[in-house]
């Protein structure tokens, strides 16, 4: 059997390192989406395409490096949550864990602890 797909989009946005990047890694039925930097209006809709780019029955979200998140990725990771039902773990970063926390989205099964 071949090894793991990797399909990547980084979008740079100007700085360094990059504001925003996010890969894809199929591993057969297990999607892995590592997603570094902001999250916001621009680039939410980027981490969202990428996690359904490819078909999988499980999706792992990594969020471990993200250093911004904003309502609009919020409302991408409730998408997710939809449509991997029962199969989504989102590993957030220090920063992600607040906002979710704030947003009262903290408690969901889908929401790795560290």
């Amino acid at each position: 059997m071949p090894g793991p797909l990797c399909h990547g989009v980084c979008v740079d946005q100007g700085g360094e390192p990059p504001v925003f990047s996010a890969s894809a890694e199929s591993d057969g039925d297990h999607l892995r989406v590592v997603v570094t930097g902001e999250v916001d209006t621009a680039t939410a809709d980027t981490m969202l395409q990428t996690a359904l780019r490819e078909p999988a029955g499980r999706l792992t979200l990594d969020l471990r490096a993200v250093t911004f998140f904003d309502s609009a990725a919020i409302h991408a990771v409730v998408r997710l949550a939809r449509q991997f039902s029962g199969t989504l773990t989102v590993l957030p970063s220090r920063q992600v864990n607040r906002v979710l926390e704030i947003s009262g989205l903290a408690e969901q099964d889908w929401l790795g602890r560290a």
